[in-house]
């Protein structure tokens, strides 16, 4: 029985600027359609705000603005990655999905430093992947949501949702 294991080398690749990145699906709960979302004031830029997803309150950003590159028109393919990182739910704005592509190991490369000491551009992606000619770029979500903003972004939640018990 090597059935717990079907999902071990599974990426859901998806496409931001002109790049393809890749993200465990073990990470990702589901993929929905983009939809109204409610804004945080005074929340980082990437950071779109709150959608509800059947009663659960997610707060969503927007991968592009994320990796610091040009802002995109959300349109028919614009999708919302769902994810689950360390039992925080995300929301991740993606232009749109490509495929879901299995990746073994001897085809993931490390992360190319490219001649930067500190590698801060690549901080949000791993490893490279190989998946026949093409290149997808494997991303940690973690990285892709620190600590310091999983946690205000999770107090926020708490709050707002302290706000409407009061108001019962």
């Amino acid at each position: 029985m090597v059935e717990h294991n079907s999902q071990k080398d599974k990426y859901v690749t998806f496409k931001s600027g002109n790049e393809f990145f890749g993200l465990k699906i073990e990470y990702v709960n589901e993929i929905i359609v983009f939809q109204e979302i409610t804004e945080i004031p005074e929340s980082e830029d990437y950071v779109k705000g709150l959608i509800n997803l059947r009663g659960k309150i997610i707060p969503v950003i927007d991968v592009r603005l994320r990796f610091k590159q040009e802002p995109f028109e959300y349109n028919d393919r614009t999708c919302i990655i769902v994810i689950n990182v360390r039992d925080l739910v995300v929301g991740l704005i993606v232009e749109k999905i490509a495929e879901v592509v299995e990746i073994t190991e001897e085809n993931i490369l490390p992360s190319p430093k490219m001649g930067k000491a500190d590698a801060s551009d690549n901080k949000y992606v791993y490893a490279i992947g190989k998946v026949g000619d093409d290149v997808k770029l494997l991303l940690d979500p973690e990285r892709l949501l620190n600590d310091e903003e999983l946690s205000s972004l999770d107090n926020k939640l708490e709050l707002d949702e302290d706000d409407e018990e009061g108001d019962e």
